[in-house]
């Protein structure tokens, strides 16, 4: 009797990798915490996504404080890692596309990163992560990483070995299509946001694809939800949310919770000690000063600064993008003068994001004028890593309904540094007012017009003001009594690591490959 299937297979269109440049924000992260984490529990896992020649983006500023965006050009180093895994040929706008299959691998989970070799005119379509010059050029990138899948899978896999084809957000959505095997697909929904759920004129699918949907534009999530055997979202506030987005599909959706890759984001000294059981208040705070020191060395490196253990060190890093509400820590910044407070800024906005372009460019403005303010404009996974270990404080504050999960704060969570967080993703299933953090806000469940709707400023200025005295009860604890804030940040560690390991998240994804 032939054995049951036990290849994973995991489609994305970013994945953030410990080298390289192939994401541009959460999903991708997410999306390297599990394959990391598959690789160590030996699954049979792939992941498939497109190799970016030119990342994602980076910024310089020229002499009036303006960002100025450029591509982001691989390290040799990553490239070199990459062996040839295969050679595939498929076919766009009536042509022969030649495409090549670089395999990246970390003990037995491989990553997969699709490359358009010929003709010249396909090159382009793999170039930048979520940058294209056109909708068309937007629609083509994502049919030739669904049809680069599906060859890679037949030809390579095989269908025969796999258990699990896992569809990460609504992008990869056109794969069902392409490979016509009803049920054999799971649609991973991250986000309730319109950004995740894209969609394209029906002539595009009509001239490539031969369908002629009855719905114009198409929406690539309807397609995704409707041929998936599953739709998971991604906290249990998530899926309530979409209980109004999706109500036709319900019957077919659950929540798997996120999480993160413990050894890949937790210090490894305070990951020694929880592990060995030896995690006390007294150890904590030996490993805090470690992790801390380690950010302090960071900061001067960019910014001379005057840090001693009694400042206050507080952070906001992540995509810089409007319902993040990134105008909360410049709100802040501008209303307090305090000189034992430094105030860590990380992140990136998308090129064509007007706003979030205002808003980095604000963050630059602030770390000009002010001498406890430094900004990471280059934030990135290593930055990441000691800034949301090394922070005494992180804000997570997306506007509520939002945010489908949230990672930061998890990774801040067990590194002993508590969130000043709003009331949304997997936040209300994770952190406890007063015991492991501080949170503020309504616990609002449904999808508010950020844009439009009138109730909007009213929220942001219930919330700003709940969120302003937060921090200062956080400061003001940390300042007068060190003990008290001790008790929460080793809190933060023992009521949330083990819940948001990564390891538990794939026991969720595949209960029957994994112990």
């Amino acid at each position: 009797m032939d054995s049951e299937p036990k290849t994973i297979v995991s489609i994305t269109p970013e994945i953030a990798l410990d080298h390289g440049y192939t994401f541009a924000g959460g999903l991708g992260v997410l999306e390297g915490d599990k394959f990391y984490t598959a690789g160590r529990l030996g699954l049979d896992y792939y992941v498939i996504s497109l190799l970016y020649r030119s990342g994602y983006i980076d910024y310089s500023w020229d002499e009036n404080g303006n960002p100025i965006p450029s591509p982001q050009r691989q390290p040799e180093e990553f490239l070199k890692s990459l062996s040839l895994s295969g050679e595939l040929e498929i076919t766009l706008r009536g042509e022969k596309v030649k495409v090549k299959a670089w395999e990246y691998r970390y003990k037995t989970a491989k990553a997969i990163f699709l490359e358009p070799d010929s003709p010249e005119w396909a090159k382009p379509l793999a170039e930048r992560v979520f940058i294209e010059k056109s909708e068309e050029e937007r629609f083509y990138k994502y049919l030739f990483l669904a049809k680069g899948a599906v060859a890679f899978i037949k030809e390579v896999i095989g269908l025969e070995n796999i258990a699990y084809i896992d569809l990460q957000e609504a992008y990869t959505a056109i794969i069902p299509i392409v490979l016509k095997i009803p049920g054999r697909y799971r649609l991973i929904i991250h986000t309730p946001g319109p950004w995740g759920h894209p969609s394209f004129p029906r002539s595009f699918f009509a001239k490539e694809l031969g369908y002629h949907f009855i719905d114009n534009p198409v929406v690539l999530t309807s397609i995704g939800a409707a041929m998936a055997n599953e739709v998971i979202m991604v906290s249990s506030k998530h899926f309530d949310i979409m209980r109004k987005v999706i109500p036709h599909l319900l019957y077919k959706a659950r929540f798997i919770t996120n999480g993160v890759d413990v050894e890949r984001w937790m210090n490894p000294k305070l990951r020694e000690l929880l592990y060995r059981g030896e995690l006390d208040l007294s150890s904590l705070k030996t490993a805090r000063k470690e992790a801390r020191s380690q950010l302090v060395k960071l900061i001067s490196s960019r910014k001379p600064m005057n840090i001693t253990e009694d400042t206050f060190i507080f952070a906001w890093a992540r995509r810089v993008t409007k319902y993040k509400r990134p105008y909360f820590p410049i709100r802040l910044i501008e209303e307090l003068e305090n000189r034992d407070v430094v105030f860590v800024l990380g992140g990136k906005s998308h090129p064509e994001d007007k706003e979030g372009i205002q808003y980095i460019k604000k963050f630059k403005e602030l770390e000009k004028k002010k001498p406890n303010v430094v900004y990471f404009h280059d934030y990135g996974i290593e930055t990441a890593k000691t800034i949301l270990s090394g922070s005494d404080v992180l804000a997570f504050t997306p506007f509520q309904g939002w945010e489908a999960s949230g990672t930061s704060f998890m990774k801040a969570a067990i590194n002993g540094v508590p969130s000043i967080a709003s009331r949304d993703g997997a936040v209300v299933e994770l952190l406890e007012d007063g015991v492991n953090s501080w949170l503020f806000g309504e616990d609002i469940r449904e999808l508010i017009d950020f844009g439009r709707d009138p109730r909007v400023p009213e929220i942001d200025e219930r919330d700003y003001k709940e969120f302003k005295e937060k921090f200062l009860t956080a400061k003001n604890l940390y300042v007068n009594d060190r003990e008290e804030f001790c008790k929460i940040s080793l809190s933060a560690v023992l009521t949330t690591t083990s819940r948001v390991d990564m390891k538990r998240v794939l026991r969720e994804y595949y209960p029957d490959l994994v112990d």
